[in-house]
């Protein structure tokens, strides 16, 4: 074929695109909605089915059960509560239908003739919508699925899903679930919440004018708020009355009458009920969602039914405990900022708090200087008085579980989540002062050492690094006459432990801390962490402590017993963890019966003189620096109990040496708790902890044999007639110092320390200035009058 004919074929071509025939003319207008069919059939898998529409509507949130039985909580995707049609009022769904759909009752889903209207208006520069309410349902029941933004797409993908809603469900079923399902705002889900929201009643008792004003909310839900823009919402009110009117619902004199009268909003922000252990729940949901994701289950619409280890009785008890003392100690925190020294403008602390405020941001972008905004903030007294409620604001975290299994059963986060939904359980990590102390003697223990080996209480200086020099220090010189392991802990001398941490080792005693349960906090393993400077979480160290109650053996928490379906067929259960060995038997109850003695004899003393615990005990207070932080935490051979209360911003405090400590602000939260638990026999006060069977043998033998020596040597130091001259008793530590008061117990004779020999360390004079590290609080105790202490003096340490 030369180059002429191939001109002439394509002219013939050409002429045939211009003019084309009639058969091709009618394939190619065909082929256009034959292609829109093939791509909506192509959309179909990618649309709800029918089954997760029908489950969407039969939505049952999970329950979450204690381990009695006691409803704790419900996971809702929203706040709504469910109501049928007929106890909704007839004037909402007659202005419902009057304004978004009129030929609801005519149409299968879709209104052809509104599409088609509001396609020609869109075309011409008019954009309207044409949805109908089962469209409109379609969108709100999967906004993911089905999207929200304007395209074809996802016009043909939710007018496939409302043809499938129309062929499952009546009318009146789609009515009901749009009414119940429906956005209004401040987590307003449904009639019902939103009656209860703007007007505090129920669904079915609204008027026609709060139906129409909830009504012509949905067009815009922000735009017509009527809390916020009353006036477009009374407008737009009187827009749905006047389509009732054209609707023939509605008389037009009455119409004219109706339109006139104000809006009578009643707003109350609805809140889903907190249930009592809500910070619990907060953090169960996160585990749940995990869990169910994995099996294919949905928490918010499967019924699911999650029975914990709580329980319900303790819970009661500790949230009790919980709010009690911390009213008492905001009473103390109160007075001791409102006065003009602690809270006025020329504190320097003060300042900066109101530096790092929006309202002085604000207020710089307004175009003042920082000096000049700093004036104006620190003059307005209604803005000092929010800060100042805000800063000094006392919190505290409360955990208690049963070291046996590993089982929580009882959290408290805070003491008001709806104030402070922030969890002082798990998520905040505070210094933990000297309740970390236990891991340095436990370690310590493990190396050799015995409780009864003696080390001498002097000021001491270790040098850090080849230049840096620790001096960790008490509240009291140091009396220079040796001290036992045991009571150094009792009484948790800083200068005892720092020389034992320094023979210990700190990456040993981190590594004992890892491996009783410290185990989501990094621990720096220098030598002021046995003093408690790496921060941790109060779960970490109840979790530590469990350890220790559960003879060296280390469980996982456990939070969960088992899940089922809501006809009560078990869909997973679970056992408590395997138990990892952190200390032996025979080591760990040597650590453990070492701190029965902060509760006999030491700075945990008020457990038995204030709150009459008889039962087999052992604990360790603790206190940081500036007294920032208190800690107490209680074993029990059944439960473990931990307390900490301090402020969310650490530097605030309670501005004082007494109440500070954590001896008297953590302390009577678990005293009080543990003295519920025992009064109801929810624990059982006679049991004991069991003694590893090769010391069961000669314990008793060796306790005799001490008592011998320490009489044997009491004789030879008397002269006759002579009454004998008292030992020096090493005064309590200085983070949980009680009140000055001597403690008469004599110290057992000195015995060296062979087991764990102490590096060489500088003696400095007891009169030398000295550092404190964070982990402790070296300020002097100043004796609270019992008239003003209203704990009462039973308080003190004896």
């Amino acid at each position: 074929m030369n180059f002429s004919q191939l001109k002439t074929l394509a002219a013939d071509q050409l002429r045939r695109l211009r003019r084309p025939t009639r058969r091709e003319a009618a394939w190619a207008l065909a082929a256009v909605p034959a292609l829109l069919l093939l791509y909506v059939l192509a959309l179909i898998p990618f649309t709800p089915s029918i089954s997760d529409i029908r489950k969407a509507r039969q939505e049952q949130p999970a329950q979450v059960l204690s381990a009695d039985g006691k409803l704790l909580a419900e996971f809702k995707w929203a706040n709504r509560a469910w109501v049928p049609l007929d106890d909704i009022a007839p004037a909402v769904v007659t202005a419902l239908i009057a304004t978004e759909d009129h030929r609801f009752y005519q149409h299968h889903g879709l209104d052809w003739r509104r599409t088609a209207a509001a396609a020609v208006s869109t075309f011409s520069g008019d954009r309207q919508g044409g949805s109908t309410l089962t469209q409109q349902l379609a969108r709100n029941l999967y906004p993911q699925e089905i999207g929200r933004a304007p395209t074809l797409n996802r016009k043909l993908k939710e007018a496939i899903t409302a043809l499938k809603i129309e062929a499952l469900y009546s009318k009146r079923d789609i009515l009901e679930t749009y009414l119940n399902t429906v956005p209004f705002l401040y987590n307003a889900f449904g009639i019902e919440m939103a009656a209860r929201t703007y007007f505090d009643k129920s669904a079915d008792q609204l008027d026609l004018l709060e139906s129409a004003t909830l009504v012509g909310m949905l067009k815009g839900t922000s735009y017509y708020n009527p809390v916020l823009n009353p006036e477009r919402a009374l407008q737009r009110r009187n827009t749905v009355l006047a389509q009732m009117v054209k609707r023939q619902q509605l008389d037009a004199a009455r119409y004219e009458t109706l339109k006139k009268r104000p809006l009578r909003v009643d707003f109350e922000r609805q809140t889903a009920p907190l249930g009592p252990a809500p910070h619990f729940a907060q953090h169960l949901r996160k585990w749940l969602i995990t869990w169910a994701d994995s099996n294919d289950y949905n928490i918010y619409t499967d019924g699911l039914v999650v029975r914990t280890t709580i329980d319900s009785r303790l819970q009661t008890v500790a949230n009790q405990a919980v709010a009690r003392h911390g009213r008492q100690l905001q009473g103390i925190a109160d007075a001791a900022w409102s006065s003009r020294a602690a809270w006025g403008a020329g504190n320097a602390l003060v300042q900066d708090w109101v530096r790092e405020t929006p309202e002085f941001k604000t207020t710089r972008d307004a175009g003042l200087t920082e000096e000049a905004a700093l004036k104006k903030l620190l003059a307005d007294a209604a803005f000092m008085r929010s800060l100042r409620e805000q800063k000094t604001r006392v919190q505290a975290g409360f955990l208690a579980l049963d070291p046996r299994s590993g089982q929580v059963r009882a959290w408290v986060g805070s003491r008001d989540f709806a104030a402070d939904p922030f969890d002082h359980v798990q998520q905040a990590r505070r210094q933990p002062g000297s309740t970390f102390k236990p891991f340095v003697y436990g370690a310590a223990f493990d190396k050799g050492a015995s409780p009864d080996d003696t080390l001498v209480d002097q000021a001491v200086e270790i040098t850090v690094s080849g230049k840096d020099v620790w001096r960790p220090t008490d509240d009291t010189p140091p009396s220079g006459n040796t001290m036992t392991l045991r009571d150094g802990l009792a009484y948790s001398k800083n200068t005892i432990t720092a020389q034992l941490m320094q023979a210990v080792g700190p990456a040993r005693v981190a590594k004992l801390a890892y491996a009783m349960g410290v185990r989501q906090s990094k621990l720096d393993p220098v030598l002021s962490l046995a003093l408690g400077t790496s921060p941790v979480t109060l779960f970490e160290m109840v979790s530590a402590y469990g350890t220790i109650a559960n003879g060296g053996a280390y469980l996982e928490p456990m939070l969960v017993t088992r899940i089922e379906n809501r006809a009560g067929d078990v869909l997973a259960e679970f056992r408590p963890a395997s138990p990892e060995a952190a200390l032996s038997a025979r080591v760990n109850y040597t650590l453990l019966d070492t701190m029965r003695g902060v509760v006999d004899k030491g700075t945990g003393a008020a457990i038995r003189s204030r709150y009459g615990i008889r039962a087999d005990v052992a604990g360790k207070t603790g206190t940081t620096q500036d007294n920032a932080d208190g800690w107490f935490i209680l074993m029990h051979p059944q439960l473990v109990t931990g307390a900490w209360v301090g402020f969310n911003d650490g530097r605030v405090t309670l501005r004082s040496n007494y109440w500070g400590q954590g001896a008297h602000s953590a302390l009577p939260i678990v005293g009080d708790f543990t003295a519920q638990a025992l009064r109801a026999r929810i624990i059982d006060a006679r049991a004991r902890f069991a003694e590893p069977q090769d010391m069961s043998l000669i314990g008793p033998l060796l306790g005799r044999l001490r008592d011998w020596a320490n009489k044997l040597m009491g004789t030879i130091t008397e002269e006759p007639g002579r009454p004998a001259e008292p030992r020096p008793v090493p005064p309590p530590a200085p983070d949980e110092a009680p009140e000055p008061e001597l403690l008469s117990e004599p110290l057992p004779a000195p015995v060296d320390l062979p087991a764990v020999p102490v590096e060489p360390v500088n003696v400095v004079p007891p009169a030398a200035p000295a550092s404190s590290p964070a982990g402790s609080a070296p300020e002097p105790v100043t004796p609270v009058p019992a008239e003003v202490n209203p704990l009462g003096t039973e308080d003190r340490a004896p």
